[in-house]
């Protein structure tokens, strides 16, 4: 079992949360059905981070995965079926995004997703070292303007923190149709020496994995061909 980190104050975690959570909160307004899913099934399925992130699963689930910002949670759903051993846990900040998931989840027997809506860094940030084993960012807010790149998810800093909980030999998975998100991300991978593309070839990111389940958005191609980036946590190298 991973060593617990200190876990962020409640105080903390809301400076946190005003300090880095950007974009809206709010979209449409829910359903009926959607708000007394919200009212009946998200709390079963919430997800906190100030305890220990495995008791929050059933005994069978042997690993973590995360994914920040899982929009409509196609992806999510998908991996959840899939991997029954795998635990699931899903930020999403904006209102009707959870409520779509929790609409797919409704009918379904699953019982390794878990909801936590809010910024996913606070997750992060109160994870144990080596806790997970496998990450998530597909199609993140690109935050186009130059004034706004401090905005965007991976930062130097943030690798950091996902080289601290991801254990060695897990992935990174990124995802993004802007073209300008795509280099500023890949710089800021490459660079960091703890984590390693996987690509060989050009169909490594242009063609997404037979693992990686298109998602709503994809399918829109809003911006642009979509890149598929898989990145591995290196081991640890004994000095």
């Amino acid at each position: 079992m991973p060593t617990s980190s200190k876990l962020p104050s409640e105080a903390e975690q809301r400076s946190r949360q005003r300090g880095l959570l950007y974009g809206r909160r709010k979209g449409p307004k829910l359903s009926e059905r959607q708000s007394g899913l919200r009212r009946t099934l998200l709390p079963e399925l919430a997800y906190d981070p100030a305890k220990d992130p495995f008791s929050q699963f059933p005994n069978s689930v042997k690993e973590l995965w995360l994914e920040v910002g899982f929009g409509a949670g196609e992806h999510l759903v998908w991996q959840a079926e899939q991997r029954s051993e795998i635990g699931l846990i899903g930020a999403e900040p904006y209102e009707m995004g959870v409520a779509k998931l929790l609409t797919k989840l409704q009918d379904k027997t699953l019982n390794n997703v878990r909801i936590f809506e809010g910024d996913g860094r606070e997750i992060i940030a109160a994870l144990p070292d080596a806790s997970l084993g496998r990450f998530f960012l597909l199609f993140p807010d690109p935050w186009p303007k130059t004034r706004h790149h401090k905005r965007r998810f991976l930062q130097a800093s943030m690798l950091d923190e996902l080289a601290r909980v991801l254990v060695p030999g897990a992935e990174l998975r990124f995802a993004t149709d802007d073209k300008s998100y795509l280099p500023y991300a890949l710089e800021r991978l490459l660079a960091h020496p703890k984590f390693e593309w996987l690509a060989t070839g050009p169909q490594d990111w242009l063609a997404r994995p037979a693992d990686w389940p298109p998602t709503r958005y994809e399918t829109k191609a809003i911006k642009g061909p979509p890149a598929f980036f898989r990145f591995r946590r290196t081991a640890k190298v004994t000095p």
